[in-house]
């Protein structure tokens, strides 16, 4: 039985092909699709357990349907990995303010491609223990995944709860930019530290409504720290 089902959306066949190849030889299953309606067609069918995403599709760009699936309740934290051949740092901010969870940069080998998306499917991974966080009006259930400020629920993406968990479990605490990276997206991870602030400004925009954006706070020089509101 494979390990996990994974959407490869690629419209080049002999790129497509030499991945599908590739995560089936590490025992992953493989659906594909070259384009993103047949993308959409398939995530309708069956949600997978993560896409791995071209940029450029001749239909609808792949930033764009990252869009689209992170607004979609049932595909909201599926994980999501952007194979691309833009490597500049713009355009990786993008594709995280798009919701993405990795980059892979063209060329890529397969222990790379194999690497990042087992790191990826780790750290989305949901907790086993049920859990429930609380930080004043605002808390955190891990066995519902959901987050609620006061009776509000709080939409937040698969890294912006983990990172929100990992504070909360952490409170008054100042982490910096590395230790962010180990603690919530995991030392095998290449991703540079400019990722944790592109999250803290989605986590903060998705606290606003609450006023518990001022729990996440900067401390200049040093890196960030969770505070507990307090009368």
């Amino acid at each position: 039985m494979s390990e996990k089902d994974i959407l490869v959306v690629e419209d080049e066949g002999a790129i497509r092909e030499m991945i599908a190849f590739t995560l089936k030889r590490a025992d992953f299953g493989v659906r594909e699709a070259a384009d993103c309606t047949a993308a959409r067609r398939e995530v309708a069918d069956r949600v997978p357990d993560l896409v791995l995403l071209d940029w450029m599709l001749p239909d609808t760009s792949g930033i764009e349907f990252a869009r689209a699936l992170r607004r979609d309740d049932a595909t909201r934290e599926t994980p999501i990995v952007m194979l691309t051949a833009r490597g500049d740092e713009d355009d990786k901010v993008r594709g995280l303010d798009a919701g993405i969870d990795d980059y892979i940069t063209k060329p890529f080998s397969s222990r790379e491609l194999i690497a990042r998306i087992r790191a990826v499917l780790r750290r989305t991974a949901p907790g086993g223990a049920e859990e429930r966080l609380e930080a004043g009006d605002l808390q955190l259930d891990m066995a519902s995944h959901r987050v609620t400020a006061g009776r509000e629920p709080v939409e937040l993406g698969p890294t912006e709860f983990r990172l929100l968990r990992f504070f909360m479990s952490h409170p008054d605490r100042v982490f910096s930019r590395a230790q962010l990276l180990d603690r919530v997206w995991g030392g095998n991870v290449y991703v540079e530290e400019r990722t944790v602030d592109v999250h803290i400004r989605r986590l903060r925009k998705a606290l606003t409504p609450g006023g518990f954006d001022r729990c996440v706070q900067t401390v200049r020089g040093a890196g960030y720290r969770f505070s507990v509101l307090r009368d």
